[in-house]
């Protein structure tokens, strides 16, 4: 998880221009004695354990009921877009290259690499569906279902909310983000769907009438939105 920007990593400092800087101990600087983790992209880290994830949902819950969705994705929406303007900077500064000449695949493996790196799951993007207006995003490991386990339903609205505010950001359009398939729904991997509000509001309503991930792949595909 990280917060904010106040440090130079040692490691970057020494060699600024290297880009395969993901290793466990190039791309974090502990200082024991400050008691700071800085990145590779100079912003202090903090570690959380699986206590403070289940902390977190349960306490939300407690406090607003069956609006806790709604926040963590709104928390995962501040943070996506704040997210897309810090890595924009670092980007052209460690590439050289404003990120929109930039091959799109590699542009959105060089954002997630940090968050791998961190913790937060490896992903692999679907752009097959971008010219229909949109995308899937499987997401592997994800830090919030694998500490909350088997529950029956959908529990990665930070992460939704996440790719729903970077993508808005960088492609200047509104767009909003669905997961339809989680790790905690007893699948292997979780699956988001990111678009316009008008296929994600129907995606909702499909699983509500109980569609899985495939339904909606097959209905979407098939120009179907109601």
């Amino acid at each position: 998880m990280t917060v904010t920007l106040i440090h130079q990593s040692s490691a970057k400092h020494a060699n600024p221009k290297k880009h395969n800087h993901y290793g466990f101990q190039d791309f974090f600087q502990f200082d024991p004695d400050k008691g700071t983790i800085v990145d590779w992209n100079n912003s202090q880290n903090i570690m959380a354990t699986e206590d403070f994830i289940i902390g977190l949902v349960e306490g939300l819950e407690e406090e607003v009921g069956t609006a806790s969705a709604a926040t963590m994705y709104t928390i995962g929406c501040e943070w996506g877009q704040k997210d897309a303007f810090f890595f924009e900077k670092w980007f052209e500064k460690e590439f050289d290259r404003p990120v929109r000449q930039t091959s799109l695949m590699f542009l959105l493996e060089t954002w997630w690499w940090p968050f791998t790196a961190q913790g937060w799951g490896r992903w692999e993007v679907d752009l097959g569906d971008r010219r229909q207006g949109f995308m899937f995003i499987n997401l592997f490991d994800s830090a919030v279902a694998r500490t909350l386990g088997d529950v029956g339903k959908p529990v990665c609205f930070l992460y939704a909310g996440l790719f729903a505010g970077f993508f808005t950001e960088m492609v200047k359009k509104q767009l909003s983000c669905i997961e339809i398939q989680c790790y905690s729904m007893g699948e292997t991997y979780c699956k988001f769907l990111l678009g316009g509000k008008e296929r994600i509001d129907a995606a909702a309503f499909w699983m509500n009438e109980g569609a899985t991930a495939k339904d909606i792949e097959k209905r979407l595909r098939s120009g179907e939105l109601k």
